[in-house]
Order: structure tokens, then sequence, then C-alpha cells
């Protein structure tokens, strides 16, 4: 973390009117509003997360593809492993931001984690190379025993994978709220500088992921796996490079107040256990402190009022927890239930990269004369959604909801995550009934046996789904990320935007699970499961009907909560 240097010239009275409170600079100096943060800062660090975004899905979005074709894997195998991947790198900065808020800080931590995450990349380009050898050794051989892909191979790509997850688990919540600790929550105008930063922030990150799907997929359909991978290895080096450009002009986070910020509001909750038997009896200091708190925020979780008692039940001259400390407790379990129901959103969140691209490999692909699309780079579709409605939501939306309802974001976080999630139940209404239609069409040529037989439906039947999908993000991803970082204490801002990626992470695993449940027990006494790798033989419209009915579940439990909810930190919208 940051420290104050002691040879900064801080008595200057017009330093005291510019400097941003509690940053500082490269040199250890108060920052300058002037000479460091803002959108210049934050331009060097959005260069590098969409540099991140362009590796990220150049494995994601195609990793399907790759583990049923070089390594020759199910379907249904396939399909566990990438939501298990997938949930691992949304879980694992949890740690990275534990690490980042209580050790590291946030600058050094995404150092360190690029260099983890550029040597997965330049073991995931090894061993893709390796197991092309392999594959090629296989097609030169008439033993069939040989081309199975040798077991060490498999470990080597499943471990590179890891290694990359680990390398995003430190720098997924680092940077994000890196760039967001460039513009200052109290100054009016850095203010909405910094709201509009997260639907920016989304917007250059879905140019990125747009340019890989479009680039990478390619590559590595038509050229070599390992020529993708490698491009993405140096990409993620020239990022570090480019971050480290932009030090001098960065501000950086000092924490006020010297105490372990988990440790502070983690004894919130053992000394309101220790003295759960003690009555609670407000002090006259207490009440004055309480008094200009909301009356629904002080009333919530009285049990956490209790912390504020010594050991023998009195709250003399008690310096353990502060009211401040309870009521930040207070406020990180009242995020518990709108981070639990936005699992089903995660669920379906996690389906772009998997079955959609399956889908897609089945049906005619063909956008012009001798131009066929990838089915892995259909997502782009979701990116271009996506490109598109950012500025129309942050330029036209917010400004015409904002004079309508007097709110400086138009519309309160919790609304906007909500309208997604809408969204998102119904993109899994549209598809069911495409897949519906295209095991029709199956049925209708007589192709149901012959799985690698492209379809005669046009894989613009898919496209609606994908847009649906952009725009659910639009609301939801970018709702999430906005909510969860202005509602944890300012200590911990890598750990709330952790929280809204673990919602990702569980949800991937949940996804995985849910797969894997179903494929057993439609699979099983001979039965066709729902999964099957002749896709033309699977009903993956059972599995979308499923999604949509938990995600309209889902959907009301979040409104149920999001009623009572109480805005406590940063703005209340």
């Amino acid at each position: 973390m940051a420290i104050v240097s002691t040879t900064c010239n801080t008595q200057d009275p017009l330093l005291e009117e510019t400097v941003v409170n509690g940053s500082v600079d490269c040199k250890g100096c108060p920052a300058r509003r002037s000479t460091s943060g803002g959108w210049r800062s934050a331009s060097f660090i959005i260069a590098v997360e969409v540099a991140e975004r362009f590796a990220c899905f150049g494995i994601s979005s195609n990793l399907i593809t790759y583990l049923t074709g070089p390594l020759g894997q199910s379907t249904a195998t396939a399909a566990e492993n990438v939501n298990a991947w997938s949930g691992t790198a949304t879980l694992l900065p949890l740690l990275g931001a534990f690490v980042a808020d209580a050790y590291l800080g946030r600058y050094r931590t995404i150092i360190i984690s690029s260099l983890i995450y550029i040597l997965g990349l330049g073991l995931l380009t090894l061993s893709a190379m390796l197991t092309s050898l392999s594959n090629l050794d296989c097609q030169n051989t008439n033993n069939i025993t040989s081309c199975s892909t040798p077991q060490i191979l498999v470990f080597s790509f499943i471990f590179s994978l890891y290694l990359v997850a680990i390398g995003q688990g430190g720098h997924k919540p680092c940077v994000q709220a890196f760039g967001a600790d460039q513009f200052d929550g109290n100054d009016p105008k850095e203010s909405i500088a910094r709201s509009s930063f997260f639907n920016w922030w989304y917007f250059t990150l879905s140019t990125g992921v747009l340019l890989s799907l479009v680039i990478i997929v390619y590559i590595q359909d038509n050229l070599s796996w390992a020529l993708g991978f490698g491009i993405l290895c140096i990409l993620m080096l020239v990022a570090l490079v480019v971050f480290l450009l932009g030090a001098k002009t960065y501000r950086y986070s000092v924490n006020v107040n010297k105490e372990n910020p988990f440790r502070r509001i983690g004894q919130v909750f053992v000394f309101a256990v220790k003295n759960r038997r003690n009555a609670l009896s407000v002090t006259v200091a207490e009440e004055e402190v309480l008094q200009p708190l909301p009356q629904q925020c002080s009333e919530q979780f009285k049990f956490l009022n209790k912390a504020l008692l010594a050991q023998d039940g009195s709250s003399e001259d008690w310096k353990g927890c502060s009211l401040n400390d309870v009521e930040e407790a207070k406020g990180l379990l009242r995020l518990i239930p709108i981070w639990t129901t936005c699992l089903v959103y995660a669920i379906v969140f996690a389906q772009a990269s998997t079955f959609f691209t399956k889908q897609g490999a089945t049906m005619d692909r063909k956008l012009a004369q001798g131009l066929t699309i990838p089915a892995a780079s259909l997502q782009l579709f979701t990116g271009v959604s996506i490109i598109i409605f950012i500025p129309l939501y942050d330029r036209i939306f917010v400004p015409i909801t904002r004079t309508l309802t007097q709110k400086p974001s138009g519309i309160t976080m919790l609304q906007r995550i909500g309208t997604g999630m809408f969204l998102s139940a119904f993109s899994m209404v549209i598809a069911a009934l495409v897949e519906m239609k295209r095991l029709k069409t199956a049925q209708e040529y007589g192709l149901v046996d012959t799985p690698d037989v492209t379809i005669p439906m046009s894989v613009w039947w898919l496209v609606p789904q994908y847009l649906l999908f952009g725009l659910a993000d639009v609301l939801t991803i970018v709702g999430l990320q906005e909510f969860f970082y202005d509602q944890v204490p300012n200590e911990l801002k890598s750990v709330g935007l952790s929280l809204y990626l673990s919602v990702l992470g569980v949800g991937s695993f949940l996804s995985s699970f849910l797969v894997s449940v179903i494929d057993k027990a439609t699979g099983g006494d001979g039965g066709e499961s729902w999964f099957a790798s002749n896709l033309n033989q699977a009903h993956l419209d059972y599995f979308y009907w499923l999604l949509a009915g938990l995600s309209s579940a889902g959907l009301a439990a979040f409104l149920f909560f999001s009623k009572s909810f109480v805005y406590t930190m940063g703005r209340s919208s």
C-alpha cells in the first residue's frame, strides 16, 4: 500500500485545496487533482483491461471446441470442464482481492498477477504446439490406439489453463477498482465521471472481446491453436508495459484507518457473538452518532449492535468496535440476498460459451459466398449489442430518466440489475424456441443420426438470443460492478468487485453441476441425454426451458429483497 512521504510539502494552503483525500501519487505525496487521476490515468488502465479481456475470451469463447477437438473430450465433459474453469477463474478474485486490500495494494497485485497470467499463456501456447505435433503423428500412423491425446498433454493444458485463472484472480478485481480509484467520489464532477466510467469500461472491454471473437477464433479454427494462444501471450506482455508507462499519473489509495479492514469488520461479528447474552443500552454518544443514519439502516441486524459492548456488558470506554464498524458490517450482510438471487443470472450467462457455441456448429454458418463464420464467433453479436447499447444508455437513457426521477443515474443500481435479469430470462425462452425449431429441421431432413452434416437452418436464427444477452449484460453486469464497488467500505473496493465476479464464478459451478446431474439422470437406462454428443438427438430445448423457469424464480426473489434494501455507503441512488 502507498505511504505518504515525509519529504512532501503538506503545509502549502493551496495544496490542500487541490489534493485528493485518501490518495497519493507515485512519490508518496498527496495526489494533486490537476496532475493525477481522471480519464488520462484511467485510459492506461482501460487499455490494459481491453488486452486482458481479449486474451480471456480468446481462450474461453472457443475452449469447448478445443476440448472436444484436439483433446477429444465428449460434449458433456467438455462443458463441465469449461464451467469448472470459468467458475474457478471468477472465484479466485476473492483471494486476489483479499491479498490486494489487506497486504499488497492494488498496483502491486496487478503487476504480479499479470506476470503469472503471461506465464500461463506461454505454457498454454507450448501445450497446444505439442498437442498439434502429437495429433499430426496420429494421422501418419496406422496404430489406432495412438490416436488418443496423451494424458500428459491433457494435464499440461489443464495446468496452464488454471495458471491463467490464478493470474486472472489478481488481475480482474484490482484493475477495475484501480481504474475507479482515479476518480474522486467526493468531487461533484469526478463523481459523475466515475459513474460513466463503469459504462465506458464495459464498452471498451466488449470491443476487446469483439475483436477477439473475430480475430483469434478465426486463427484458432483455420490456422493454428498454438498461434492463437501465442498472440494472446504477446498482447498481455505489451499490456503490462503500457500499464507501467502510466505509473506517474496514477492515484494510489491509502488506508486512512491503519487497522486491517478484514480484522476491523470481522471483529464486529466476533464480539457480537461473544456479547449475545448481554443487554444493550444505547448511550447518549451512540444516539448522537446514530441520529443521522437512516432509521431502517440502524434497525436491521440489530444483533450486531452488541459488538459495541465490552465483555462485562457495558459500553463505557469501549474501544473495540465503533459504530461505523458495526454499520459497515451490516452493509456487507445486506449484500448477501442480492448476491444470492443473482446466481441464476450467472447460470444463464455461462451458456453463451458452451451450448450456444455447439448449437451454432451444427447450423448453416455461411454469411456470404465463401465466407463461413466460426461457431464461437457468434458471440460477437453479443459484443455488437453491448457496443451499440452502452452509448445509448449513457448518453440518452440516463439523461432522460434523470429528469423524470431526479436520480443522478436515472434509475437505481438495483432497478438496472433487475431489468437485465428479466431480459436474461426472456433470452432463455427465445433460445428454447429456436432449439425446438433446429431439432424439428433435423428430423424433417433425416439428419438425426448424422451429426456431422450441416442442418439446413441459417445460423441467423441464433442472433436474437445473442443480442438479448448483450442487452442483459449492459444492465445486469455493469449494474453489479457499480453496485458492489459502491456498497462496500472504501478499504474493500477490490473485494467488492470480486463479489460481483464470484456471482459469475459460483454460477458457472452451478451450471456445471446442473449439466452433470441432468446428464446422468437423462442418460441412464439406455436413454438419450439432454446433452448427448449428437446434438440432433439431445434436448437442449428442455434445458433452456428449465433455465427460463429458474430465471423467473430468481427474478421474483431479487425483486422481493430489493424492495427492502437500503443503500448505505457511497451514493444512495
